[in-house]
């Protein structure tokens, strides 16, 4: 192996829209305990990348107004260069990541951060992330929440759109 290559690390920022309270409030709502309402980003070639209701877009590490991460895992290294993860995320934001495409429950920032990992490392988002939607929708309370709920659009203020805003 070429010993020359360069590695870029990358990491995963989870964040708690709950603010902690999805932990108090999911057994009396929901029946079962959820420990958060996550919202994951990518952070890699020294900014941070997300998905929302805006489409694709990128900050310094914790420059939204979410503040600091809640908890950052380690996803690995990958040797793709910046140039090449910046075409990808463009082509993304033209199509399959538009604003217009963000959707609460199945194609959210954890859909697309969970697929910018496969491709930056070849490994998955922890998948108690990526398993809350369904687990929500499980219970009578997630349905009957979900024609209201599938009406939200998280777009957390403080990034710059890459590409991909919402069609109006």
């Amino acid at each position: 192996m070429d010993s020359s290559v360069q590695k870029y690390n990358v990491q995963l920022y989870i964040y708690d829209l709950s603010r902690g309270m999805a932990r108090s409030l999911s057994p009396i709502m929901l029946g079962k305990q959820l420990d958060g309402i996550w919202h994951t980003a990518i952070v890699a070639y020294g900014d941070e990348f997300f998905f929302g209701g805006e489409g694709i877009s990128s900050c310094p590490p914790g420059g939204t107004m979410l503040g600091p991460p809640d908890n950052i895992v380690e996803l690995g290294e990958t040797e793709v260069s910046e140039e090449i993860f910046m075409d990808y995320l463009s082509s993304l934001g033209e199509s399959t990541y538009r604003g217009d495409a963000y959707r609460l429950f199945e194609h959210n920032c954890n859909t697309f951060t969970n697929e910018v990992s496969q491709f930056l490392t070849g490994s998955s988002i922890p998948s108690y992330i990526t398993d809350l939607p369904s687990e929500v929708l499980s219970t009578p309370f997630g349905q009957i929440l979900r024609p209201i709920l599938d009406s939200i659009h998280i777009a957390p203020p403080g990034g710059n759109v890459i590409n991909g805003g919402r069609n109006n």
